[in-house]
C-alpha cells in the first residue's frame, strides 16, 4: 500500500503564492512541483480563508497550543511533587 505524501506549510505556502501570482497556470505548477491541480486549489482556498489571522493583534495560540502549554505545566508541577516526596520519604 502506497504511503501519502507529508508537504511542510512552507512548501504549501511556497505553491499557493506561486499560484496567486498567476504567472503559470495550475496545471504548470502541478506539473512542476508533481502535484495535482485540485491540491492546489485547496491549499490556495485554505490559504485565503485564513489570511485575515495574519493582520489581527496579538499573537493567538491554537487549540492544541493552549492544550500543549497545560499539559506541560502539569507535569512540570508533578515533577516538583514527586521530587519533594522523594525527599521526605528518602530521610
Amino acid at each position: 500500500m502506497k504511503k501519502r505524501k507529508r508537504y511542510t506549510s512552507g512548501f504549501k505556502t511556497k505553491v499557493v503564492i506561486e499560484a496567486l501570482q498567476e504567472r503559470e497556470t495550475v496545471q504548470e505548477i502541478g506539473k512542476k512541483y508533481e502535484l495535482h491541480p485540485n491540491q492546489i486549489s485547496t491549499w490556495k482556498s485554505q490559504f485565503l480563508a485564513n489570511a485575515s489571522s495574519v493582520f489581527e493583534k496579538g499573537v493567538s495560540k491554537s487549540d492544541d497550543e493552549r492544550e500543549k502549554d497545560a499539559l506541560f505545566k502539569k507535569v512540570g508541577q508533578l515533577q516538583l511533587e514527586n521530587d519533594f516526596l522523594k525527599k521526605v520519604l528518602g530521610k
